[in-house]
């Protein structure tokens, strides 16, 4: 068993460094910069309530980022990372054990977790990562196999009810970047943890934005309680699709043709009030219908607002962005929110966040190298440029310096990495790496 107090660690941490390191993992280290360029370490130290920065918990939080980043699961001690460089990235001479884990997470509330996303939220706003004019509301469910006594959903129309773990994400439909998440039981209703999501969002946003962002949701967000809760409590404006159910597409046929205006062949549409069904507001809802075709043989469909808006940009531009979440799902999901994982739900929620920290820097850290790196999804990052690149790594005088021999793209790299402490003093942004005992980070390409 490894020495866990302040010094045992930090003696392991220098005799690593002194004895060398050469492995397949070192390319984990090209996540630090972004780490420093982030304040990812503050986060940490005030989610862990970390005074000192002395103790593991900050640590054992950068092991759970990385491991994310690795789009792996419970890769530790048992099933070996070691002599790779993996434990040094995090600040630790050894790889922790999964009761350490579990002991972090279990520690944190859900509450915590959330403040942990609406700081990182806040950071990524002030960067311009959320121009936040079209927000995209999904809810994001696996199968459960859990023995555990809990409502089960339908899938599908067309498949049997089963049980499932439920998580809600908002994503900024633009930059495709997640703004917050939550974790939530199967039997929480979606206005609800909407509602939740809503209170990070407005947290994370301020009161900033020139004019009230929109919402788009699928037809399951569809409820009366959702579009009060949106009006009275909120900033943001609603737009979700209305069901297609028979009353309605006979009020549909029967609106006057003079009452749509045509803006193309083929398309278009007319917009009404109404009040919904229970709404304890006196204000009312905004109704578009949407006719194409041509001819006698019309089709309709219907969408309900919280707030009359341009009615072209809104359904033809704004309501088929919310189709990026799913991009954004087949991109990142296998960074942390692909398995279902434990039913606790505060430990559940403490490691989808810091999934989602894994998720900023990434992104980060493509956006920095360009193409075709910006196309890779989140496995392809992990096998190829996290656990791909050979390289070893020494120490010369207060400076860790990682050396990689298969690097591609070598000229444009060196662009960003050589002389990295020089270039992050450029950039106002300290280069000391305090969960490295303040040594500065370089590399060189060979």
């Amino acid at each position: 068993m490894a020495g866990a107090d302040p010094l045992s660690v930090e003696r392991g941490v220098r005799q690593l460094l002194a004895d060398k390191v050469s492995g397949n993992l070192l390319g984990m280290f090209l996540l630090v910069p972004e780490h420093l360029r982030l304040g990812t370490w503050d986060l940490l130290r005030t989610w862990s309530a970390d005074v000192t920065g002395q103790t593991l918990a900050p640590r054992l939080a950068l092991h759970l980022i990385h491991e994310a980043a690795l789009c792996r699961s419970a890769v530790r001690y048992s099933r070996s990372l070691r002599h790779k460089g993996f434990e040094l990235v995090n600040g630790l001479p050894f790889l922790p054990t999964d009761s350490a884990i579990h002991d972090l997470l279990d520690a944190h509330t859900m509450a915590q977790a959330q403040q942990l996303q609406i700081r990182l939220g806040q950071l990524r706003r002030a960067s311009g990562a959320f121009p936040a004019q079209v927000l995209a509301l999904d809810p994001h469910r696996q199968i459960s196999y859990s023995k555990r006594e809990m409502v089960k959903r339908r899938p599908a129309a067309n498949q049997p009810a089963c049980k499932q773990a439920q998580s809600f994400f908002l994503l900024d439909a633009k930059t495709c970047q997640p703004l917050c998440l939550t974790q939530a039981s199967s039997a929480q209703t979606i206005p609800t943890a909407t509602a939740q999501l809503l209170q990070m969002a407005q947290s994370i946003l301020g009161s900033t934005a020139p004019s009230a962002p929109l919402l788009v949701a699928d037809v399951e967000h569809f409820a009366t309680e959702l579009l009060d809760l949106v009006r009275r409590d909120t900033p943001f404006d609603l737009l979700v699709p209305l069901r297609s159910t028979k009353c309605l597409q006979q009020h549909y046929q029967k609106i006057a043709p003079k009452l749509f205006t045509r803006h193309w062949p083929g398309f278009a549409t007319a917009i009404e009030t109404f009040q919904p069904v229970g709404s304890t507001l006196a204000e009312p809802c905004y109704r578009y219908v949407q006719r194409t075709g041509e001819g006698p043989d019309y089709h309709f469909k219907g969408f309900a607002c919280t707030a009359q808006r341009a009615e072209v940009p809104t359904l033809t531009a704004d309501f088929p962005a919310r189709w990026q979440i799913e991009e954004f799902f087949r991109f990142d999901q296998d960074l942390g929110w692909k398995r279902a994982g434990t039913l606790n739900l505060h430990i559940r929620l403490g490691q989808m966040s810091l999934a989602l920290l894994a998720q900023a820097l990434i992104h980060q850290l493509r956006q920095r190298l360009g193409e075709p790196y910006q196309h890779w999804d989140s496995p392809h990052f992990g096998r190829d440029f996290f656990a791909g690149l050979e390289g070893d790594l020494r120490v010369e005088g207060d400076t860790i310096i990682v050396t990689y021999y298969n690097a591609p793209d070598v000229a444009n790299w060196k662009g960003h990495f050589e002389n990295l402490p020089k270039q992050l003093a450029e950039e106002k942004v300290h280069p000391r790496i305090p969960w490295l005992y303040n040594f500065k980070l370089d590399f060189r390409f060979r």
